[in-house]
C-alpha cells in the first residue's frame, strides 16, 4: 500500500510544483533518513505555497487506495512533507521509529500537521496511539483538525474512550462532524447518552446543539433519548426538526416512529430523500 501511496501522492504533488522543487524533492526522497528528516523541517524554504487540489480521478483512487484519506485543500508544504515520510525506509522498524518520534519531539505547528496528517500511512500504526491520544486534546486546532477530520487513523485504532472524546470535541468546537472517517460506524451506547446529556446542559444555558449531534444516537433511542426528541421537534430552529424527524426515521424503536407519525409533513420530506443528514451539514 505505501508504495501505491507514495507513487500517487508523487502524482498529485508534482501537478502543483515547479521542475526545480520537483528535482529538490526527488533528492530529498531518495537520500538517507537523516537528511530527508532535514528536508521535512525545510521545505518551507525551498516550496511555494500553493493549495493542492486532485483532479476526481486521483481523488478516487485515493479514497480506494486509503478509505477516508483526502489530501483536497491541504498545502503543497504538507503534503510534500507527508510525501517524503512515505519515502523513508521501513524495515528497520526500530530505526523507523525512532525517526518519526524525533520529528514528532522537534516539531513545530505546521511540521505537527503533516505528521499527524501521514498517521494513516506511517508504518507500524500502533506505535503513534499515544501520540494521536494525546493530540485529541491539543489547544492547537488546526492539530486537531489534522488527526479528527478526514483522517481515517482514529476510527481504525482508537478506542472506544478515545474516540469518544476525539467525538465531543470536534462537537464542543463547533467542527464539521460529518467529516470525522467512520463517526456513522463507531457509533456507541455511551457516546449516545453522553451527547444527551451535553444537549441538556445546552439548553439549560439558552444554547442550541448543532442538529448533526443527533445523527449519532438513532441507534440508542429509549424513552430517555425520545424526549430529547420530543423537545426537538417543537424547537423554534428549523434544523432542530428535522434532526428528529431524522434520528426517528432511521430509528427502530417503535415509539420513535409513531412519534415521527405526528408530523406527517417532515416524515414524507425524509421518505422522498428531499431531506437527509448531508442536508444538515455544515462546512
Amino acid at each position: 500500500m505505501l508504495d501505491q501511496i507514495n507513487s500517487l501522492l508523487w502524482e498529485i504533488l508534482r501537478e502543483h510544483i515547479t521542475a526545480s522543487e520537483a528535482e529538490w524533492l526527488l533528492e530529498k526522497g531518495k537520500t538517507t533518513p537523516l537528511e530527508l528528516m532535514t528536508a521535512f523541517v525545510a521545505a518551507p524554504r525551498f516550496l511555494a505555497k500553493r493549495v493542492v487540489k486532485p483532479n476526481v480521478s486521483q481523488t478516487l483512487e485515493l479514497n480506494e487506495i486509503l478509505p477516508g484519506f483526502s489530501v483536497e485543500d491541504w498545502g503543497v508544504v504538507r503534503l510534500s512533507r507527508v510525501w517524503l515520510l512515505s519515502c523513508l525506509d521501513t524495515t528497520d522498524k526500530d530505526a523507523y521509529c525512532r525517526h518519526i518520534e524525533t520529528l514528532f519531539d522537534t516539531a513545530e505547528m505546521n511540521e505537527m500537521v503533516a505528521l499527524y496528517s501521514a498517521l494513516p500511512i506511517l508504518e507500524y500504526p500502533e506505535k503513534w496511539l499515544f501520540r494521536a491520544s494525546d493530540a485529541v486534546r491539543s489547544n492547537m486546532g488546526v492539530v486537531f483538525d489534522a488527526v479528527a477530520l478526514r483522517n481515517p487513523y482514529p476510527a481504525k485504532h482508537f478506542t472506544q474512550q478515545a474516540w469518544n472524546q476525539l467525538v465531543l470535541k470536534a462537537i464542543f468546537t463547533d467542527k464539521p462532524i460529518h467529516l470525522i472517517v467512520g463517526l456513522e460506524e463507531r457509533v456507541n451506547e455511551n457516546l449516545a447518552f453522553t451527547l444527551s446529556d451535553f444537549a441538556h446542559e445546552r439548553w439549560a444555558a439558552g444554547r442550541t446543539v448543532p442538529a448533526q449531534v443527533w445523527r449519532l444516537v438513532s441507534k440508542f433511542l429509549n424513552e430517555d433519548l425520545l424526549s430529547d426528541m420530543k423537545q426537538l421537534f417543537v424547537s423554534e430552529f428549523i434544523p432542530d426538526q428535522q434532526a428528529a424527524a431524522l434520528t426517528c426515521y432511521h430509528s427502530d424503536f417503535e415509539p420513535a416512529k409513531q412519534l415521527l407519525s405526528l408530523y406527517p409533513e417532515l416524515k414524507k420530506t425524509v421518505q422522498n430523500g428531499k431531506l437527509s443528514w448531508t442536508h444538515l451539514e455544515i462546512y
